[in-house]
């Protein structure tokens, strides 16, 4: 049997990923140790609760409630804790201590990962993320390791699996938002707080990661314009089927061009994509990412977005890395150099819209709506009439309007000034269109 050096490894976290994660490094250790030329010692599991029920039973003696012991003579520590504190003062004892780093936070990477890359590069430690964005999906390290020669211009996806799911339902089931939802909660695709999910603040600390590593600057949860799933309606979807669209909660983030200044933009709203998009056949809790390079071309990466054992696979696959380093020796590979461009507001973006108006059933309707939707400096791409037969709007005409391409603030004018039109009952829904 070859000798192998040891490395200790430190897990912070024993839920449903930390827990498959442990039984891997215990099961696979000798695969692992000829992987990576090192045998990786799971030296203890830092939990808040020794008893707590765990999806796989662990060894006892395993189980620490001092994570910061722990880490103390560690060479690779695991976080998988989750939340801001105490996480990140435990990543930043491990960088401290000189090990390298494993995490799948994508919160605390969203907030506060440029101060914890700073003091990596400071100290010659690595921190890797894969499991931080899609789950399974590899998509960190193709944009930080296989694209880092080319320029990037745009990605855009599904990076949430619950709200996904909860679309997919909707549409190809015909249920409910709140049918759909309880089905989601009851099947574990929900976070304990589901405001995380459906109001996008999980996919805008996503996208917030995505932006930071494609466009090589800083990007934080706060530069993310941010709308959830909570509007979306039965009769949206139904509407969007109608007009070949599926309705999906994306992430986008993209360069801008204007008056020869470049900015980015990045934002996570519900958008319909055309049902001959490949988007458009993600089902379940499934993610799917498009990458855009100048170079490479168009890339789509596709897989699990969730589950302990899919995301103890991306975690798995930064451990081995970790390994490999340190057999190899020399300091961990920074981030790529942090500029400053500049986040661009959301006014500024450049997309089409489907406007869905409830109207009086009358005389030149449709021309003032027109005029309106025509002064504001946008041009309708295609107009459907029909009249609302039942419910709080019988009697009513309905207007879909698809806009042309304009900007985002011109287009947002638009519907306000539709909105307050004497011909105009109620403004039934705006979505962006994306993947054109």
């Amino acid at each position: 049997m070859t000798d192998h050096r040891t490395l200790r490894v430190a897990l912070l976290g024993a839920g449903s990923v930390g827990s498959q994660v442990a039984n891997l490094l215990l099961e696979r250790a000798d695969e692992l140790a000829e992987r990576t030329g090192a045998r990786l010692e799971l030296a203890g599991i830092a939990v808040r609760d020794l008893d707590a029920p765990r999806d796989v039973e662990l060894p006892r003696e395993l189980l620490t409630t001092d994570a910061s012991e722990l880490i103390v003579g560690s060479d690779i520590v695991i976080e998988l804790m989750g939340g801001i504190e105490p996480a990140r003062t435990f990543i930043l004892e491990a960088l401290g201590s000189g090990a390298d780093v494993v995490t799948g936070n994508k919160a605390l990477l969203a907030t506060h990962g440029a101060e914890i890359f700073d003091v990596a590069d400071q100290v010659g430690a690595s921190v890797s993320y894969e499991a931080a964005v899609a789950g399974a999906i590899p998509i960190i390290r193709p944009l930080k390791d296989s694209l880092a020669g080319d320029r990037v211009t745009r990605i855009f996806g599904i990076v949430n699996g619950s709200t996904n799911y909860i679309l997919d339902r909707m549409d190809r089931d015909g249920l409910a938002a709140d049918e759909a939802m309880r089905i989601a909660a009851e099947l574990g695709y929900l976070e304990a707080d589901p405001t995380l999910d459906v109001e996008g603040f999980d996919a805008a600390q996503k996208a917030a990661i995505l932006a930071s590593l494609a466009f090589h600057t800083k990007v934080s949860i706060d530069d993310v314009h941010r709308e959830g799933i909570g509007s979306v309606t039965a009769e949206m979807i139904e509407s969007a089927r109608r007009a070949g669209y599926v309705v999906k909660l994306l992430a986008v983030c993209e360069r801008l061009q204007e008056d020869g200044e470049e900015s980015i933009s990045v934002r996570v709203y519900p958008a319909l994509i055309s049902r001959e998009h490949p988007l458009a056949s993600v089902h379940g809790g499934n993610n799917a990412v498009f990458v855009e390079a100048e170079a490479a071309g168009a890339l789509m990466f596709y897989g699990a977005g969730a589950g302990g054992i899919e995301t103890a696979s991306a975690i798995m696959g930064d451990v081995v890395s970790a390994a490999r380093r340190h057999i190899a020796g020399g300091v961990g590979v920074g981030e790529s150099p942090r500029g400053t461009v500049p986040v661009a507001p959301i006014g500024r973006i450049e997309t089409r819209y489907q406007i869905r108006l409830e109207v009086a059933d009358q005389p030149g309707v449709l021309e003032t709506v027109a005029r309106v939707v025509r002064e504001g400096g946008v041009s309708v791409a295609a107009l459907e009439q029909t009249t609302i037969e039942s419910g709080e709007g019988a009697g009513r005409a309905q207007l879909v309007i698809g806009t042309h391409r304009a900007k985002e603030q011109a287009l947002s004018d638009t519907v306000r000034r539709l909105a307050e039109s004497d011909v105009v009952e109620r403004v039934a829904s705006v979505l962006r269109v994306e993947g054109e």
